[in-house]
C-alpha cells in the first residue's frame, strides 16, 4: 500500500486529496453471489438507504443470500422488503444463473478484468459499473476505473475544479498516471466528495 500512495501522490491535485482524507480502509468482501446481489441491491441508491433493504433481505433469507434462499422468497415478499421490481428479476436472474452454473463465481479470481466484466454482464440487470464494483470490492483488483459512476464523476469535477461532469475519456485521460492504482484513487475520491465519515 506504500508503493500504491507513493504513486497517486505524484498527481499533485490528488496528493491534497489523500492528505485530507487519512489512512486508507477500503471495506472488502468475499467474491460470491451475496456479493454481488449486494452490488444490484446497491445501484442508484444512497448506500444507507441501500444498506437498509439488504439488511431486510439477509433477514428474509435466514442470514444467508444465496441462490437457493432468493429463489424460495416470493416476488411479492421481496418487493415489500424495498427492492425494486427491476433489482427483484436481476436478484432472480443471478440466482437463476448461478444454480445452471452460467456465473461460477470460483471462476472469477482467475479471470482477467475484462473476463470478469464479461462473465458478469451476461446476467440481466448486471451492467459494467456493477461488474466494476464486484472486481473492485470482492476481486480486490487495484487498477478499476469506473468511468459511469457518478460519485467519481462528481469528484473528478469538484477537485479538479472542471466546468462540468467529464466524460470517459476525459476520466481515461485524468487518471492515466494513476495506473496501476485507480481503484485506491477512486476510493480516495469518493471520501473527498462524501466526507471523512462516509466510508
Amino acid at each position: 500500500m506504500r508503493s500504491a500512495l507513493k504513486h497517486l501522490k505524484k498527481d499533485p491535485v490528488l496528493a491534497r486529496i489523500l492528505a485530507e482524507a487519512g489512512p486508507f480502509t477500503m471495506q472488502y468482501r468475499e467474491p460470491k453471489f451475496d456479493s454481488l446481489v449486494r452490488s444490484i441491491v446497491y445501484q442508484q441508491l444512497s448506500g444507507r438507504v441501500a444498506s437498509v433493504i439488504y439488511g431486510r433481505l439477509l433477514e428474509a433469507t435466514g442470514g444467508e443470500v444465496t441462490p437457493a434462499a432468493i429463489m424460495k422468497l416470493r416476488i411479492e415478499r421481496m418487493r415489500k422488503l424495498g427492492l425494486s421490481g427491476q433489482k427483484t428479476l436481476y436478484i432472480r436472474e443471478l440466482a437463476k444463473h448461478t444454480r445452471r452454473g452460467k456465473v461460477i463465481f470460483e471462476l472469477l479470481p482467475e479471470l482477467h478484468d475484462d473476463d470478469v466484466i464479461e462473465h458478469l454482464t451476461q446476467v440481466k440487470g448486471i451492467g459494467v459499473w456493477t461488474a466494476q464494483m464486484f472486481l473492485m470490492f470482492a476481486l480486490r483488483r487495484p487498477d478499476v476505473l469506473p468511468v459511469a459512476d457518478l460519485g467519481i464523476r462528481s469528484a473528478m469535477k469538484k477537485a479538479w475544479d472542471l466546468p462540468e461532469l467529464p466524460k470517459a475519456a476525459e476520466m481515461e485521460k485524468l487518471a492515466e498516471s494513476w495506473k496501476p492504482y485507480r481503484s485506491i484513487a477512486c476510493w480516495y475520491l469518493w471520501r473527498f466528495l462524501d466526507g471523512p465519515a462516509a466510508l
